[in-house]
């Protein structure tokens, strides 16, 4: 070392270069790749007019996203055990600690996909196995659902109102998605109750996301009244108010079908419940789904109005999104049946 240079010089240099710089400069914000990985790989998987091909290409995508998934969490652990205090700076970072809620919502397009592919030829096992997962799932998305607006609004310096973006949209979501997932791993679950269990505790994640997103697209778009559009650079974000009403939507009628099917076999309530939740199930899907198309059209007005906006990260809120509202779109052409929203579904 040279007469010049400090030991603090040195210290920083070498967390400023090579693999650790990548480590400590890692975000949460990374795990959006596994949600629009995931959503692609579903979406080719379950697509109303599919082929043989699509189902192979989409095992690609799935593995190609657990490999994604698995390389994020561990950097994620190697960020925070190299240099734990940057953890209380993330979750108080009005920023970057809603993108905390991506790492569930990421973990939730691997456990639909494993329902889908995974669970028929391996058995009983991977069932329970794949359920285990998914409870952690539920639980992370409460914490962050409930945690992180509760740091926020605890925070020593407020924040304008046209600072809000629909990124604070993310962390609730994540709760929206657990309901939805949670309606998927029911179905393939062999023990009854604790698919009853199981359905019951999504019908709660659904009722702690879908009211609390309804109320941050209010003032998200009171923010859009008042203050115009985002910056070009936060201007994808406009489509993420499609994931709550795309995914909540989604997820109701999924939830629906399940007590259809599980409510009679449990005795639970009476034996028109799961009837009745049913019904009511698509048509609060239905109605998500209208509102969902009024926020794509202003979505895509939105960019047809700024033609140019420069490309980073936030692109990905292009294609989770779109892909949940796309599920919703499918599902309800599915139930009807209906050509109609099958096509728009492929489209």
């Amino acid at each position: 070392m040279s007469a010049a240079e400090s030991p603090e010089t040195t210290e920083r240099s070498k967390h400023d270069v090579g693999w650790r710089r990548i480590v400590r400069n890692f975000t949460p914000a990374w795990f959006s790749v596994n949600m629009g990985t995931g959503i692609v790989s579903i979406l080719l998987n379950t697509l109303p007019y599919n082929g043989r091909w699509l189902y192979y290409i989409s095992i690609l995508i799935f593995v190609l996203n657990v490999v994604y998934f698995t390389v994020f969490l561990a950097i994620t652990l190697l960020r925070y055990i190299l240099y734990p205090e940057i953890f209380r700076v993330m979750i108080t970072h009005p920023v970057q600690s809603l993108f905390l809620g991506t790492f569930p919502m990421g973990l939730a397009t691997i456990i639909n996909m494993f329902c889908f592919v995974c669970v028929s030829p391996w058995g009983d096992g991977a069932a329970y196995f794949i359920w285990a997962v998914w409870v952690f799932d539920a639980v992370v998305s409460i914490l962050v659902a409930i945690g992180i607006p509760f740091i926020l609004t605890t925070r020593r310096n407020g924040i304008d109102l046209s600072a809000i973006t629909a990124a604070w949209l993310l962390p609730i979501v994540s709760c929206v998605v657990a309901a939805a997932s949670g309606s998927i791993v029911a179905d393939i679950l062999p023990n009854v109750q604790i698919a009853l269990a199981t359905i019951l505790a999504s019908y709660v994640l659904w009722g702690i996301g879908v009211p609390l997103a309804m109320m941050v697209i209010c003032v998200y778009l009171q923010r859009l009244m008042f203050y115009k559009l985002p910056p070009k650079g936060m201007l994808v974000s406009v489509f993420l108010p499609l994931g709550p009403l795309g995914q909540g939507s989604f997820g109701i009628q999924r939830l629906g079908k399940s007590a259809q099917t599980i409510f009679p076999k449990t005795g639970t309530l009476s034996s028109s419940t799961g009837e009745i939740l049913y019904s009511a199930g698509f048509l609060i899907g239905i109605l998500l789904w209208a509102f969902g198309l009024v926020w794509l059209s202003l979505a895509v007005g939105t960019l047809i109005n700024s033609r140019k906006f420069p490309f980073n990260m936030g692109w990905w809120a292009f294609t989770f999104p779109l892909g949940v509202f796309t599920t919703a779109t499918c599902t309800i052409g599915q139930e009807l049946p209906s050509r109609f929203f099958s096509v728009l579904g492929m489209l």
